[in-house]
Parts: structure tokens; C-alpha cells; sequence
């Protein structure tokens, strides 16, 4: 679990794809590994230890006092923009969040949803605002003043627009030197993941519905 709240801004300094990569059941097979150059995340860092790299929650395989790798699943390379990545670019980095830490922005799990896309990158006085296109299947989980994790930056969304498909939030001029959504171009892809308390609401709401749908069946044949 982390709190979307950035603690630094690392550098991609390999992602190679593996042809014999070890896997967790020991067998062999393709895969990819990224090694991102950080400080603040090593502090207390072991192997294991889980650290979210724009957003996405990655175990730690090798480290030292200025490095870190970790494996990419399948799954991971077809979710976010991890692939996308080249030597030299920023990321952002966050360590997980302690049982007794305060969290400064929301519950973020690390598992991304999708991506989006960057759609309008607009000043307004010393912020910043930014527009991004997700996918139609995210909108519904999408609400104003909601929050999201973008890239795994904790922000609070400001409009939606649901007929259009897309949303847009606004960055301070603080948040603007921390992360790395500034140095991104309309175009680009972000990580997205939406407030999990709003899947499991829908999840909930759909077992209602199906035993109201099937109590409504039942005194229907009576």
C-alpha cells in the first residue's frame, strides 16, 4: 500500500528485456527487468521489499546504496507505460507505506488500472493544468473531486467529462518540481488507478442488484 504522495524522483538507467529471467516458481522463462537509479527509496530497503515506480508496486530483486531492479510482469508490460521507458528518464518513486505513517494523499495499491492519455497541458498562473483521456471503461469510476493516482501521484480530480471522455486536475507549482508529470508532452501515456473504494462499491452494489433481480423473478412465478 502506498500514499501517492512522491518521495523522489529516480532515474531510469536500464530496462532489458531477459530471455532466461527466473521466475518465482523457479522455472525459466522471458521477461524484463528495469533498474532505476534512487536514494531516498533504499533507505531501509531489502530484498523483497515493495517500492511503487510511477505508480506501480514492484518487488525488489537486487539493490544497493544507489540502485534498485526489479522484475516486470507480463501483465505489468501490457497495463502501463513501464515499456515506454528509456534510459535517462525521470520516474517517480515512492517507498510503501508503514502500518503507523501518516498518509498525506489516499490509499494507492500500486496496481494500475490503465493508461491514459495526455491530452492538454495548460498554465494557469503558477499551476498547471492537465487533461488526460483514460479509457471509456475507467469513466464511471471517475468523479469530480475524487481522488486518482496519476503516475502514482496522489491528485484530487477536478472535471469530468463523461459525454467527451476525459477529466483533467491541476497541479500546484510545488507538485510541478516533485513529479514527473510536467516533463510529459500531450501524446504521452500515464499510469492510472482509480480509487479502489469505488470498485468495491460497484462490486457491492452489484450483488444487491442480482439478489433483488432474482428475489423480483422469484414472487414473479407466484
Amino acid at each position: 500500500m502506498f500514499s501517492g504522495i512522491v518521495e523522489e524522483m529516480g532515474k531510469v538507467s536500464k530496462l532489458d528485456k531477459v530471455p532466461r529471467l527466473k521466475q518465482w516458481d523457479g522455472t525459466v522463462g522471458e521477461g524484463w527487468e528495469l533498474e532505476v537509479e534512487a536514494t531516498v527509496a533504499l533507505e531501509g530497503a531489502s530484498l523483497g521489499c515493495s517500492i511503487a515506480v510511477n505508480g506501480v508496486c514492484l518487488t525488489v530483486t537486487e539493490f544497493d546504496k544507489h540502485k534498485f531492479k526489479v522484475g516486470l510482469a507480463p501483465e505489468t508490460i501490457r497495463r502501463t507505460n513501464l515499456e515506454r521507458l528509456v534510459p535517462g528518464d525521470p520516474v517517480n518513486v515512492e517507498r510503501a507505506l508503514p502500518a503507523d505513517g501518516r498518509n498525506s494523499g489516499h490509499f494507492v495499491q500500486g496496481h494500475v488500472d490503465d493508461i491514459g492519455i495526455i491530452e492538454e497541458l495548460r498554465p494557469d498562473g503558477d499551476s498547471l493544468w492537465v487533461r488526460v483521456r483514460p479509457p471509456a471503461r475507467l469513466m464511471p469510476y471517475i468523479v469530480p473531486k475524487g481522488f486518482i493516482a496519476i503516475d502514482g501521484t496522489s491528485l484530487t480530480v477536478c472535471n469530468v467529462n463523461a459525454a467527451e471522455g476525459w477529466f483533467d486536475f491541476m497541479l500546484i507549482a510545488f507538485t510541478q518540481q516533485k513529479v514527473v508529470i510536467p516533463k510529459k508532452a500531450v501524446g504521452d501515456a500515464v499510469n492510472l488507478e482509480v480509487d479502489v473504494l469505488a470498485k468495491y462499491v460497484e462490486q457491492g452494489l452489484k450483488a444487491v442488484t442480482a439478489r433483488l433481480d432474482a428475489l423480483e423473478a422469484k414472487l414473479a412465478k407466484q
